[in-house]
């Protein structure tokens, strides 16, 4: 039987959860200041944005600085912080390139689609550093998911999103 690693698991968790958090608080503080669109309003063949307008270089950057910050006050390195929040944002960059290719309105739910690219790569991109197992990264996966949902309709609650997904 594979060793679980838990609170490896716990503190990867935490700085996805960093990661994807901070770019929701940064619009509800920044609104539209620094919101430079990543695809920079490009259209793929298919018509439709490359990523979309909510896809932003201020939250790429934001996301990733957050991650390295919180790396240490997890008891993780500052490198795989900065590894966590790159490759969440580039997870959630592909979700958001998927939904559009889906002909998915911005923002729209899609279970799965919006939690699984975002939590999978940055868990795969930190397996050998950390030693974590494929069910580590699947049962991260799984809590990520099902976090990210119960997080989001707090979060909608307290008005930090503007939508309960």
């Amino acid at each position: 039987m594979t060793e679980l690693h838990l609170w490896w698991i716990v503190q990867c968790l935490i700085l996805l959860t960093l990661a994807n958090g901070v770019p929701v608080i940064a619009k509800k503080v920044f609104g539209d200041w620094l919101t430079w669109p990543i695809d920079g309003g490009w259209l793929f063949w298919d018509g439709q944005p490359l990523l979309g307008r909510s896809k932003t270089l201020r939250g790429f950057v934001l996301a990733i600085l957050a991650a390295a910050i919180g790396g240490p006050l997890v008891g993780l390195d500052v490198e795989t912080g900065v590894l966590i929040g790159f490759n969440a944002m580039v997870g959630d960059m592909l979700s958001s390139f998927l939904k559009r290719r889906l002909r998915l309105v911005p923002s729209a739910e899609a279970p799965g689609l919006d939690q699984v690219p975002e939590s999978l790569l940055p868990l795969v991109a930190v397996k050998t550093f950390l030693g974590l197992s494929v069910w580590d990264i699947l049962i991260g996966v799984g809590a990520f998911w099902i976090g990210e949902l119960l997080v989001s309709r707090l979060l909608y609650m307290l008005h930090v999103r503007d939508r309960p997904y």
